[in-house]
C-alpha cells in the first residue's frame, strides 16, 4: 500500500480540512481503482495512504499534481511551496524546508517592503507557490517568472480579485450569498486545499466584499485591486 505526503497543509479545522482533502482528492482519482486514507503528518502535511488495483499509479499522479514536501533543495531548481509567514522585509515559503524570499529577490513586483508587496498582490498565509532557489546556503529563493506573471495578470485584468484561505469553497458561497454579493462575482476558483479566490465583476469593488464577508469567513482575506 503506497503511501504519499502531498504538499497541502491541513490548518485552521483540521477536521474540516481533512474532510475536504478527503473530498478533493477522491474526486482527483476519478475512474481509477484506488482510495486513500487520510492522516495528518508531520508539520501539518496531507500523508495519503492509497489502496487499490492502481494505488502505485495513483500515488505517483497525486504526487505530481500536489507535489511532495522535500528534505533538501538545490540551487537554481524550481519547487512547489505554501506562503509560510509575511514578515516586513521577507516572505517565507515552506516547500518541506523554510526557504526566505528577501525583499531585494520581490523587485518584479515592484517597489515597498514584502509586507506591502503582498498587500498589493493579496498574497496571504498558506497560498500556494513556485519558486526558485537562489541560495542553497543561506536557504533564499525567489518566486519563478511564472509564478510572478500570475499575480500580474490578476492585477492588470479588468477585475479586482479577492484570495481566501482556511474556507471550504461552499462556506465561501453561502458567506457571498448570505451578505447579497451573488450578482457582484464571475465565480469562485479552488487555488489549494482551502484557498481559493473570487473574480469580482467589472465595477465591483474588491475591499467592499471583503469588508462584507470577512465577519462570516474565519480565515485570512487578500484583495488584489485592478491597477488603473
Amino acid at each position: 500500500m503506497p503511501t504519499v505526503k502531498l504538499l497541502l497543509k491541513i490548518y485552521g479545522n483540521r477536521e474540516r480540512a481533512l474532510h475536504s482533502a478527503e473530498v478533493l482528492i477522491n474526486n482527483e482519482l476519478g475512474e481509477l481503482d484506488a482510495t486513500g486514507e487520510y492522516s495528518i503528518c508531520e508539520n501539518n502535511w496531507l500523508l495519503v495512504n492509497v489502496k487499490g488495483e492502481d494505488s502505485e499509479f495513483a500515488s505517483n499522479f497525486l504526487a505530481s499534481k500536489f507535489g511532495t514536501p522535500v528534505l533538501e533543495i538545490a540551487e537554481n531548481e524550481i519547487y512547489q511551496g505554501v506562503i509560510h509567514k509575511i514578515l516586513e522585509n521577507e516572505i517565507i515559503v515552506d516547500v518541506g524546508i523554510l526557504i526566505s524570499i528577501p525583499q531585494k529577490n520581490l523587485s518584479t513586483l515592484g517597489n515597498g517592503t514584502a509586507k506591502q508587496i503582498a498587500m498589493r498582490f493579496g498574497i496571504i498565509g498558506h497560498l500556494p507557490v513556485i519558486i526558485q532557489i537562489t541560495d542553497e546556503k543561506t536557504k533564499e529563493g525567489v518566486f519563478t517568472k511564472q509564478q510572478v506573471d500570475k499575480w500580474w495578470s490578476w492585477k492588470k485584468s479588468e477585475q479586482d480579485r479577492v484570495i481566501a484561505n482556511s474556507v471550504t469553497r461552499s462556506e465561501l458561497k453561502a458567506a457571498i450569498k448570505k451578505t447579497g454579493h451573488g450578482r457582484d462575482i464571475y465565480g469562485i476558483e479552488r487555488l489549494g486545499l482551502m484557498e481559493h479566490m473570487i473574480t469580482c465583476r467589472e465595477n465591483t469593488d474588491g475591499p467592499g466584499i471583503v469588508a462584507a464577508i470577512g465577519r462570516l469567513v474565519k480565515g485570512e482575506l487578500g484583495v488584489i485591486r485592478i491597477s488603473n
